[in-house]
């Protein structure tokens, strides 16, 4: 099994449990969030929804800087909006992963502010690296709904929510 194939199946592993956490992101608390220093519901499950498009970003640039690029967070209104976004990002980052070269997951990919490096990845690390952030992510996105008494579904395996745990 070659990189590509691997990366790919992950990817629609774990998008295929994301997209089951953003369908329970209730409408009515987008501008939640558990403390003050913590994103709001609506920018958590945003940035959950973009993640899966990086990987289109990430084979067809050499990097991304936040001072000079134009990319500012997707606002929603509601939950169908949010995974419309998702579902964008989705066939973004899998029609990427479909079409990339293997020998070009050598290549580097920056990620900075400015000056300030924050990641220096060859392609195949930075796109890992977006995997984890959607696992990261969706664990926090799991809390949230946690405290607001909403059952969340199963990731590896079944939630404490699931009927027959």
């Amino acid at each position: 099994m070659n990189t590509l194939t691997v990366l790919q199946n992950e990817f629609e592993e774990e998008t295929n449990k994301v997209r089951k956490f953003l369908e329970i992101v209730p409408d009515d608390k987008l501008d939640w969030k558990p403390h003050d220093r913590s994103m709001t519901m609506e920018a958590l499950a945003v940035h959950l929804a973009e993640i899966p498009g990086w990987p289109d970003m990430m084979i067809h640039t050499e990097e991304l800087d936040f001072q000079t690029s134009d990319y500012k967070p997707t606002t929603v209104k509601n939950t169908t909006e949010l995974l419309e976004l998702f579902e964008t990002s989705y066939k973004k980052g899998k029609s990427a992963l479909k079409k990339a070269n293997e020998s070009a997951l050598d290549d580097r990919w920056t990620m900075r502010s400015g000056e300030q490096v924050l990641l220096d990845l060859n392609k195949y690390e930075a796109i890992r690296h977006a995997l984890n952030q959607i696992t990261h992510h969706r664990a926090q996105l799991g809390v949230y709904l946690r405290l607001l008494d909403i059952p969340i579904p199963g990731s590896y395996g079944p939630s404490a929510d699931d009927s027959n745990f």
